[in-house]
């Protein structure tokens, strides 16, 4: 293999007299090497060196010229930067991200407030149902009769008989308690019951008050009464009459019942009773003096009884109906009192087209009182509408001829026909044409 030759150099150099800033020369070195062309492993290379310092001889490669970066422009107000490294976001681009960042978290807490404050209601909707579902429960007659305490005079079970009355009690299981009273001997009701919405439990007192008396009494308080018809003056201070006149005057609310015990009669033979009007010198006319006065001014109803055994059932009698009260109050709370019971719950469908109208009209006669199913069906049947009813006492002539219009009609009832009568016929007539809304119309 034959020896490669050695390059020959030239250098060129140039110069600017009039840059007064450049300083250095360009030199240019072109390098040409030979290869003996006999053998094929030899090249030719060629080789573009720039350089200051003098030529050298050198089989390397030239070094390499790190390429300097081009400084970017400075940027104006408002523009973006031209150079791809250095991009950034504006200070309005931003600030709109970190607005719209907040309004998110703010959205979010939000929900989270308005989830809470909705559990939180949901909370207390559950525990209102609670205790309006407790209080409903107490309203039942069985639970209303264990709250139920009867409150008994000392003086009232100083008469001969009335261990029958707490054994009675003690057998039942009832709460009583043995108290003086501001009316001696008398028996009086109080209610304990938690009120809807409320923690603790209400005493409230019944206004039902029964006075045990026995016949003797009984003569202290006719004679009194009596005198008080006589002379037109309150009673004497020391009499019975004149303690329960003061009672009652304190007490507007309470209903006061005498119970009478050893007359040997009943309420209906009350009057009667010749033992009774014997004691006491008086007339049946004058007995019922007495007791249209404390029944009418003082608001006061007489019972008799034979023994304790009758007034204990009475007052057994009295305390059930007391823990049925106030179921029955609710009861009639939710509907109108007149209405009958059973389908007149669920009404009449009137539709557009007027079906059911004449049902209404029906169910309407049936409110009046003492008109049967029967006889408001034949006083539909002959007059559909209240319009046609109006119509037909319209064409008649006299008040008379307009109360007995519907007299006449037969009514079908078990098998058995009978006409409305005038009692009906008036009534119903009054119902339709009185203008004062406070007229009654028996």
């Amino acid at each position: 293999m034959s020896a490669a030759l050695r390059a020959t150099t030239w250098e060129i150099s140039e110069s600017e007299d009039e840059c007064h800033n450049e300083s250095k020369t360009e030199s240019v070195t072109f390098i040409v090497e030979s290869v003996d062309t006999q053998c094929s492993d030899d090249t030719t290379s060629t080789t573009l060196a720039s350089t200051d310092e003098p030529s050298q001889d050198h089989n390397l490669s030239p070094p390499r010229v790190p390429r300097s970066k081009t400084p970017c422009p400075p940027l104006g107000p408002g523009s973006l930067s031209p150079c791809p490294d250095r991009k950034r976001r504006s200070r309005d681009h931003t600030e709109a991200e970190q607005l719209k960042a907040k309004q998110k978290r703010d959205a979010r807490d939000d929900q989270r407030a308005a989830r809470a404050i909705e559990k939180e209601e949901r909370k207390r909707e559950q525990q209102g149902r609670k205790k309006l579902a407790e209080h409903m429960r107490s309203l039942r007659p069985e639970n209303c009769l264990k709250s139920l305490t009867i409150c008994i005079d000392p003086a009232v079970l100083q008469h001969n008989g009335s261990d029958v009355l707490l054994d009675r009690l003690s057998t039942s299981g009832w709460r009583f308690v043995i108290d003086r009273q501001s009316l001696p001997q008398t028996i009086c009701w109080t209610r304990e019951l938690a009120q809807p919405g409320e923690d603790g439990c209400g005493s409230v007192e019944e206004d039902q008050v029964s006075w045990v008396l026995d016949l003797a009494d009984f003569i202290d308080v006719v004679i009194s009464v009596k005198e008080v018809l006589r002379s037109e003056e309150g009673p004497s201070g020391r009499s019975l009459l004149a303690g329960m006149l003061e009672f009652l005057n304190g007490n507007a609310n309470k209903v006061v019942t005498l119970l009478v015990i050893g007359s040997q009669m009943n309420s209906a033979s009350a009057w009667s009773a010749p033992s009774l009007q014997a004691q006491i010198s008086m007339e049946d006319l004058d007995m019922e003096e007495v007791m249209v006065y404390l029944q009418l001014y003082r608001n006061v109803s007489l019972s008799f009884f034979r023994d304790w055994q009758a007034v204990t059932d009475h007052l057994v009698g009295v305390t059930k109906a007391l823990s049925k009260r106030p179921s029955r109050q609710l009861a009639e709370r939710g509907g109108l009192p007149f209405c009958a019971d059973g389908p007149w719950a669920s009404g009449v469908q009137v539709k557009r087209e007027g079906a059911g109208l004449r049902q209404v009209w029906n169910r309407q006669v049936q409110q009046l009182n003492r008109v049967s199913v029967a006889v408001a069906t034949a006083v539909t049947a002959s007059y559909p509408s209240p319009h046609l009813l109006l119509q037909a006492y319209g064409s008649l002539e006299s008040e008379e001829q307009r109360r007995k219009l519907l007299a006449p009609l037969s009514v079908t009832s078990e098998g058995r026909e009978r006409r409305v009568g005038p009692d009906i016929s008036s009534r119903i007539y009054r119902c339709l044409s009185e203008p004062n809304p406070e007229m009654g119309l028996d």
